[in-house]
């Protein structure tokens, strides 16, 4: 642990000295203010912050002249302590600055303030100040102060603390509970601990309690269930306390403590809920934002949820019917309005007996909000089908549409089908505004839609919104471009980036026509413009970085338009504020910058650093060690070679650790050896130890790289709540720290058996790393926690043991009723159910397959999209439901566009002969089928053979939209028909050809053709080839060859995956040291195998970061550290606190280093 050093005045004499002055004013002491004298003696004493603060508390009531600066000079000298003005600026930065590495030595000096200054400390956190104290000779940026302390961890959890400890005895409670909702709003969430709620103060007054308590509802979602359990209690008790009730019969529980609780309210015991007053219930249900309230219960339970809809129908309010409201005399007004009182209660609603349609339409429409729910929703659609079967008595379908609102959904292939142009138009805009549907009912819908408009519009396009993607590409292309035009810029555009390739690229080739490409290209916004091309960017004359800020690059038209920009701006500024531009910025441009514009500038870089390359932020730090090393961002340091880690001293490891931190490790540093290094030098830090909470703060990102033997044995248990806190949010733990992990879990709360539901809830991402038999009990006892734990991961593909028993858990639960199934051996088989495959999710793939096999008709049709999206299924799984599919839908020849796109990965189980029966006149279709990636060469070219022969084109024939939809299948054309596509397709759809894995041969042929568009391949740019992507792979060894090595880091590491070995190895050793890191990594073993010691030196030159481009290499023993104040030993970092690279009390800017 850092030491401070022992005499400050020694410390301001070794390091000011140069700076001494005198000054001779008679009666110094007389002459100065009281507050100043304070001042000057705090800074004789070292006390800095406490000298600062008198000094804002001195300026607030005081007009700053310019003789007082003199006089506190000259005061000081009279006590033998000589400053200049930058002298005393410079000392009081660097103490400063050490508590900012130090945040509990911020909180020491905090406690030792006295109350003046402590309340100054407080005002300016309470205080919006962006302000600045002008003292003539010094500059104090107020509103810099504000911020860099609500920003950094480490410095606000001291000032969490010492608000909790100190506040209220100075400042009224109002106040205190304001600064204490700053600090908290700007925190993980990690800060409220269990522990925690006994600080709080019990005696606050009532407006202060209550904006307290709504800070904790605003932090509800960070806050962990064990800690929202202990507020509970806090808030509780405040409430009991002020309780009229007089006995255990009566309940405590008012309309106003509910309002107070919020979101707190689902954690009323059942008894409470029943205990509450009819009357209490009646009044907090007519509060005006208690539907606001409701609206936000989303882990309420069923039983909870069941038990204030009980509470509320003994109040006088009465929903069954329409004839009921209106003998109560609220009217119509009252049958709108009851069931949006409920808020997500109505989730749950169960009292459906003598419902009649009217109602049961308004509860349907207010149960848009379900989706919200933790859970349950299985049972919120099992409702809604209920409810949609009462809406539709005595109507037909067509007639009840519009009312439906998003059980909709709900409706099967048959009733989507059995509806009339007619009312789906007159129900668009309902449909349009409904989530959740299913791409095969979107492809329904909109056919009835688009069949009742007979031409498509601007107008008629523009009010489909959720069911845009059901247009058909062909039906896109056929559009007027001037409506066309419309469409990109109107409200219905968000729904562009839901549409296929295939019909984006239709689009595309609309608006940008060969006769007049500019204004289309102009007109295209946000990510979808990233799609075009780069041939039809280089025949657009009119771009500027201001037309560009609106839109997405793809990398390679970033390094085409920031090189031409680049030439006519008179601003290059302007380019890299531009955001997306940065992505094309090469290295030769990062070597080209000036000092001073490299370094005015580099803010813009890391405003934007996730769209960098790890090229580029190796480009960036060679230039950062060249020109500036003294403020050089440390995180920086990781895209050099691992020996300048070294470089790195002991007394700068807290900035380091917090710089790397808040970065990715995982983007910053690709190669694994050097990762080992990196943390090697984290670890040395740490000294292998996390000794308490702040330390978890520096960390950041780090957390989630902590080496398993840390974790097991390096957390102290002071530490561990936060750090376990942080370790949630990890997304792929190694083995060896997942089961560190868990034995450390094992040894805090036991076995799983003996867990509580809030500890279930909060270890929820870390069920994953139990067995199967230890997640039993859980299974049992808390079987929702366990679905609401599995559907958190639906991005992921969990461990099988961890899916084994979510499907336990949910066919433990589930109703048991035998198939019915006339298929021979499934009698007495208990067949999945639509709500079990729906409650499943990915845990589906542990179906047996006879289970699978007597699956009702009903329920296939209901989830052939969930089981088509299950990634775990197996070969004969996909078998066993493509049979089903036949025998729901007959032989695949009598299969609809709807039914193909429906199955999912279910489609990979047919075989050649079925693929040819399918009708695949639709490119649509065929881009559905071409999402999978898993087909063989042989399904593949049925599907392509099968569109040709169904569409009736030739290869010859093919649109760039065509091209597009073929996808992987494209990868199946024989090489003798590439030269027969068109150059004017091929040109606008190079890239997306570059993102298929396709043959040697093929890759050559699409090479071939590429050097039409873009000349010979010694004549090509960095970006054509990035452009090219695995198009690139098709180069033959000569040409690779040829390549300048600058272009190297320009190649997609796709392609370089896809190059051949043996072509591979024929890159000279120079080639291969310009890679790049990226591309470096992108290496396979087989091509690694093949090349020569040198070549392998020269690769792991390139993984390292090694400097390739215009500077020589600095010798590893340039170090890039200044003079530090205080001394740590090697690899010490005890209880330190977070660094942000900005002082907390900012007078003047300070590098990094």
């Amino acid at each position: 642990m850092s030491q401070e050093p022992t005499t400050y005045s020694l410390f301001l004499f070794l390091f000011l000295s140069h700076g001494v002055s005198s000054y001779t004013v008679p009666n110094s002491r007389q002459d100065l203010h009281p507050l100043l004298q304070k001042m000057a003696e705090e800074i004789i004493d070292g006390s800095y912050l406490n000298a600062l603060l008198d000094l804002i508390q001195f300026q607030s009531s005081h007009l700053w002249t310019d003789d007082l600066s003199h006089r506190v000079l000259a005061y000081l000298n009279s006590r033998n302590v000589a400053f200049t003005i930058p002298s005393l600026q410079a000392a009081v930065e660097n103490h400063l600055e050490q508590r900012l590495h130090q945040p509990q030595k911020l909180l020491e000096d905090l406690r030792k303030t006295d109350a003046q200054q402590f309340r100054t400390a407080m005002k300016c956190l309470l205080e919006d100040k962006k302000d600045r104290l002008d003292l003539k000779d010094i500059i104090i940026d107020l509103g810099e102060i504000q911020e860099r302390a609500l920003q950094s961890p480490g410095v606000n959890r001291s000032l969490f603390l010492i608000t909790l400890e100190r506040c209220f005895q100075v400042l009224n409670s109002l106040e205190c509970v304001e600064i204490l909702g700053k600090v908290l709003r700007g925190s993980s969430g990690s800060f409220l601990q269990p522990d925690i709620t006994e600080r709080l103060p019990r005696d606050l007054r009532e407006d202060a309690f209550k904006n307290l308590s709504a800070v904790f509802k605003d932090l509800y979602d960070k806050t962990s269930a064990h800690s929202q359990r202990a507020l509970y209690s806090w808030m509780t008790g405040i409430l009991q306390t002020s309780s009229n009730a007089t006995d255990d019969s009566a309940s405590w529980v008012s309309a106003e403590h509910l309002w107070v609780l919020g979101r707190y309210i689902v954690h009323l015991s059942f008894e409470e809920i029943m205990k509450i007053s009819p009357i209490e219930i009646g009044l907090f249900i007519s509060y005006d934002n208690a539907t606001k309230q409701l609206d936000t219960v989303y882990d309420i339970t069923p039983e909870l949820a069941q038990a204030f809809l009980e509470r509320i129908s003994s109040s006088n309010f009465n929903m069954r019917n329409t004839s009921t409201i209106h003998r109560q005399g609220h009217g119509f007004w009252a049958l709108e309005l009851f069931p949006k009182m409920l808020g997500l209660l109505v989730c749950f609603y169960n009292d459906l007996e003598l419902l009649d349609a009217t109602v049961a339409q308004v509860l349907l429409h207010q149960m848009i909000k379900c989706s919200h729910l933790r859970g349950f929703q299985a049972g919120v659609q099992k409702l809604k089908a209920e409810l949609l079967d009462i809406a539709v008595e005595n109507q037909t379908l067509n007639e009840t549409l519009g009312s439906l609102s998003d059980a909709v959904v709900g409706l099967t292939y048959s009733q989507l089908e059995s509806l009339s142009p007619e009312a789906v138009h007159g129900a668009i805009s309902t449909l349009s505004q409904v989530s959740g549907w299913a791409k095969s009912q979107v492809i329904i819908l909109s056919a009835k839609y688009l069949a009742h408009e007979k031409v498509l519009s601007f107008y008629n396009v523009s009010q489909m919104g959720e069911l845009l993607a059901g247009v058909s590409t062909q039906a896109f292309c056929s559009m007027n471009r001037k409506d066309l035009s419309q469409v990109l810029r109107s409200a219905v555009s968000q729904y562009v980036s839901e549409l296929s390739p295939a019909q984006q690229q239709g689009i595309l080739s609309k608006m940008v026509q060969a006769e007049d490409t500019a204004p289309g290209i102009v007109e295209i916004q946000g990510a979808f413009f990233k799609e075009v091309s780069l041939f039809d960017l280089r025949r657009q004359p009119g771009f500027n970085s201001t037309v560009l800020k609106d839109k997405e690059l793809g990398r390679s038209q970033a390094l085409f338009l920031y090189e031409l920009l680049l030439k006519t701006t008179r601003r290059p500024e302007e380019l890299l504020s531009a955001g997306q531009l940065v992505k094309g910025v090469t290295c030769s441009h990062i070597d080209a910058m000036s000092t001073d514009f490299f370094l005015a500038h580099f803010q813009d870089f890391q405003n934007n650093f996730a769209l960098l390359s790890p090229y580029q932020v190796n480009c960036l730090a060679w230039k950062y060690w060249e020109v500036s090393r003294l403020s050089m961002p440390p995180f920086l340091l990781a895209a050099l070679p691992a020996r300048y880690l070294a470089s790195v001293p002991a007394s700068q490891c807290v900035p380091f650790l917090i710089s790397l931190g808040k970065s990715w490790l995982d983007s910053l540093v690709l190669d694994s050896h050097k990762k080992t290094s990196v943390l090697r030098k984290v670890q040395q830090c740490l000294d292998d130890s996390i000794a308490d909470e702040y330390t978890v703060d520096i960390m950041g990102n780090l957390l989630c790289h902590l080496p398993a033997a840390i974790i097991d044995r390096g957390i102290s248990p002071r530490a561990w709540a936060t750090a376990l806190h942080g370790l949630r949010d990890c997304p792929d733990l190694n083995p060896e720290q997942k089961a560190a992990v868990r034995l450390k879990l094992l040894g805090q709360y036991g076995f799983p058996q003996h867990w509580t539901a809030e500890t279930t809830k909060d270890l929820g991402p870390f069920l994953v790393l139990f067995s199967g038999d230890e997640l039993s009990s859980i299974a049992t006892k808390f079987p929702d926690i366990l679905l609401q734990a599995a559907s958190k991961m639906a991005m992921t593909l969990p461990p099988k043991e961890f899916l084994w028993a979510v499907f336990e858990s949910v066919r433990n639960s589930s109703e048991k009723i035998p198939s019915s199934d006339p298929i021979l051996g499934c009698h007495g088989v208990v067949a999945p159910s639509s709500d079990d495959i729906f409650k499943l999710a990915e845990a589906n793939a542990c179906w047996a397959l006879e289970d699978l096999r007597c699956m009702e008709e009903d329920t296939f049709i209901r989830t052939v999209e969930l089981l088509g999206a299950v990634q775990g299924f197996s070969r004969p799984q996909l078998m066993t439901l493509k049979e089903k599919a036949i025998q729901v839908w007959d032989m695949p020849s009598y299969w609809r566009e709807h039914h193909i796109v429906s199955l999912g990965r279910i489609a990979l189980a047919l075989n050649e002969s079925e693929l040819e029966q399918l009708d695949l006149s639709s490119i649509d279709t065929v881009a559905s089928l071409s999402r999978q990636t898993e087909w063989t060469p042989g399904q593949a070219e049925s599907i392509l053979q099968g569109y040709l022969d169904d569409s009736g084109y030739s290869i010859q024939d093919l649109k760039s939209f065509h091209l597009v939809g073929l996808g992987a299948t494209l990868c199946a054309i024989n090489i003798t028909e590439i030269p027969l596509i068109k150059i004017s397709e091929f040109r606008v759809v190079v890239a997306r050809i570059g993102t298929l894995l396709c043959g040697t041969h093929v890759l050559a042929e699409f090479k071939r053709k590429a050097e039409v568009v873009f000349g010979d391949p010694t004549e090509w740019t960095s970006s054509v080839l990035q452009e090219l992507g695995t198009i690139a792979a098709g180069l033959t060894k000569a040409e690779l060859r040829m390549l300048d090595k600058d272009l190297m880091p320009y190649f997609q590491p796709s392609a370089i995956k896809c190059l051949p070995d043996e072509i591979f190895k024929e890159l000279s050793a120079e080639q291969i040291a310009s890679l790049g890191p990226e591309n470096a990594a992108a290496v396979t073993h087989a091509q690694r195998r093949r090349l020569s010691p040198l070549q392998l030196q020269s690769l792991q030159q390139a993984l390292d970061g090694a400097k390739t481009h215009s500077w020589q290499d600095a010798p590893a023993s340039a170090s890039p550290t200044r003079t530090s104040s205080s001394r740590s030993p090697a690899g010490a970092l005890q209880s330190l606190g977070l660094w942000l690279g900005c002082p907390l009390l900012v007078l003047m800017a300070k590098p990094l280093w």
